[in-house]
């Protein structure tokens, strides 16, 4: 476990638009709530956790990816139909497609997408190919 991600804390303008959105991807991606308290919720899979939280400490209402700081989180998606049934259902969810003229982009040869929140935050879902290692 030496040296591998134990947790992100991700602070938000929005708690609710948070839980909203990245609530439904990282639960459709194996992660269970973790931790709830009211400025804040936790997502875990295995040993490592995403936090989300609402600081009163806050010096900003937004986030913007192409400041210095935090640019997108990617997470591998068992194959090219998982990565295209969750594009198809990220607007329910807050979720705006990116480079739609580019999806599915190739990513180093990976089949990916990438989605925005209403916040600005960015996720890729990058297919795992099942003849590769992780």
């Amino acid at each position: 476990m030496r040296g591998t991600l134990h947790h992100v804390e991700i602070w938000v303008p929005d708690l609710d638009r948070a839980v909203a959105s990245f609530g439904w991807l990282l639960e459709a991606l194996g992660y269970t709530l973790f931790q709830s308290w009211g400025n804040g919720r936790s997502w875990r899979l295995g040993a490592t956790y995403l936090v989300f939280e609402q600081s009163p400490a806050l010096t900003g209402d937004e986030h913007d990816r192409c400041r210095p700081g935090l640019n997108h989180l990617a997470f591998h998606i068992d194959g090219h139909d998982t990565v295209d049934a969750l594009v198809s259902q990220a607007q329910q969810h807050g979720w705006s497609l990116m480079f739609p003229g580019r999806h599915p982009d190739s990513n180093g040869g990976n089949y990916a997408a990438y989605l925005e929140n209403t916040d600005g935050f960015e996720v890729e879902l990058v297919a795992v190919n099942p003849s590769e290692p992780d």
